[in-house]
């Protein structure tokens, strides 16, 4: 249920701002509105406001399916206009009043997301401290130096080193440099008095077309430094079969010492033979006492691979830090995080387009509205981090230049501009239909992805 209305409660808030842009810019502009519609297909409810902008008598309309959602202007390619209402008619405004209006409804969702990350700033948000668990073995964090328990405190491309706040913060520094192939200079605190020291992840050797887990399997760098603890222990489960018990302490399985929570992971995952599980004595503290138990971990397909789990909850919850903004402070890095994140959805579309990123990172609604129970789960900043994700997707998504969408007509508008005449009445319906096929294309494949990676 909390996904259901997580999810429509991001739809309904995301189309009416997206909307209202157009709206509030059409009004502005002289446009006379004939209806504000947020969702398709029946009508729901319905009302008109009696205060008004002058000239204005819109309709406002919430429809059955919250999927998108229109407005409505008076125009005579659509219908025969009144005279006296010619001026008032979209489509005999000025060529940079059109413009305004059709661009307004994508700004609003980036300025939406710009708010968003702002309250988030200012609010403040429990984060892991940005201290490595051990790398992956093999992975490039691992060849780079890093053995785990570093602690990053500054991180930058190109020597410009800015201060890292979180182990999330840290791993989206790492998304931007893998996506764009850039190196990341790491300085890493010094212990025992010793001073800080720099490292270089080598971002640049990795091929990422996809920005999930195994992407950062590659780069070494996948969880944050906990201590080396089993957690819940579920039932029938390998770990509750051995005697694991909830707050048991790993020290060592055979003769490999483990120091944190994710090298704890890595060698359960590790723990097979082919097709069978290969049982290892492990060394246990149980409430200061030391304990040897014999664990075979149950062989689990993930993806193309098979892996070891124990069906226990591994590794403590991590070191954790607010991390929280002033007001000019937080609304600066929310204008930065909403062009960073902007800037990132272009350069992945088109990697997309010319088959240098994998069009497994398209996602559909059913995924959305996983995210959107999930981090509705989580607290209302990770609810709003998640709303300003959306809210610059379908900014960024709007803009682009497909027939349907706004950045299809801004193009028609920049060739009017070069010169001076519209687009004709039948190149408009050619590119129309291909602006829709497209779409549907688009939409069949993002499902398609859901599907896969929720039931698959």
């Amino acid at each position: 249920m909390l996904t259901v209305v997580a999810f429509i409660v991001a739809l309904a808030l995301l189309i009416a701002v997206h909307e209202y842009g157009h709206y509030r810019v059409a009004v502005a502009c002289g446009v006379k509105v004939l209806r504000f519609s947020i969702g398709f297909g029946p009508t729901l409810y319905r009302w008109t406001p009696k205060r008004q902008h002058p000239g204005q008598d819109t309709e406002f309309v919430i429809g059955a399916f919250p999927i998108g959602g229109y407005v409505k202007m008076l125009d005579e390619r659509e219908a025969p206009v009144a005279p006296e209402e010619r001026h008032r008619a979209f489509n005999n405004q000025r060529l940079r009043s059109r413009t305004a209006i059709v661009a307004a409804g994508p700004l609003a969702n980036l300025l939406l997301a710009v708010l968003l990350y702002t309250l988030v700033n200012w609010i403040g948000v429990q984060e892991p401290v940005a201290k490595l668990a051990r790398p992956v073995v093999a992975s490039l964090a691992e060849t780079a130096g890093l053995r785990g328990g570093e602690h990053v405190t500054r991180a930058g491309f190109d020597g410009d080193l800015e201060n890292v706040q979180s182990f999330e913060d840290l791993r989206w520094r790492i998304t931007r440099g893998a996506l764009d192939r850039r190196d990341l200079t790491l300085e890493i605190a010094g212990e025992g008095g010793r001073p800080s020291r720099e490292l270089v992840l080598p971002l640049s050797r990795i091929e990422a077309k996809d920005a999930d887990a195994q992407m950062f399997r590659k780069i070494g760098v996948v969880a944050p430094l906990t201590r080396p603890e089993i957690g819940e222990v579920m039932a029938k489960s390998a770990a509750e079969h051995a005697g694991l018990r909830n707050g048991d302490v790993v020290r060592a399985i055979g003769p490999v010492a483990i120091v944190d929570g994710q090298q704890l992971r890595e060698v359960i995952r590790a723990s097979i033979d082919g097709d069978q599980p290969r049982s290892q004595t492990w060394q246990v503290d149980r409430g200061g006492q030391l304990l040897k138990i014999d664990v075979a971990p149950d062989v689990r397909e993930e993806g193309a691979a098979k892996v070891g789990r124990i069906g226990a909850y591994v590794g403590a919850p991590p070191e954790m830090v607010l991390v929280r903004q002033g007001v000019v402070e937080g609304v600066k890095n929310g204008v930065v995080r909403t062009w960073e994140v902007s800037a990132l959805t272009v350069r992945m579309m088109v990697k997309m387009i010319i088959g240098e990123a994998s069009l497994k990172n398209l996602s559909g609604p059913l995924t959305i509205a996983d995210y959107a129970g999930k981090s509705a789960s989580l607290g209302l900043t990770q609810y709003l981090v998640f709303l300003a994700l959306i809210s610059v997707s379908l900014g960024v998504l709007n803009l682009m230049p497909l027939p349907v969408l706004d950045g299809g007509h801004l193009m028609y508008y920049l060739w009017e501009g070069l010169t001076g005449r519209g687009v004709s009445d039948a190149w408009m319906e050619r590119l129309q239909r291909g602006g829709v096929a497209l779409l549907l294309v688009m939409m069949s494949i993002a499902l398609f992805n859901d599907v896969t990676r929720l039931f698959g």
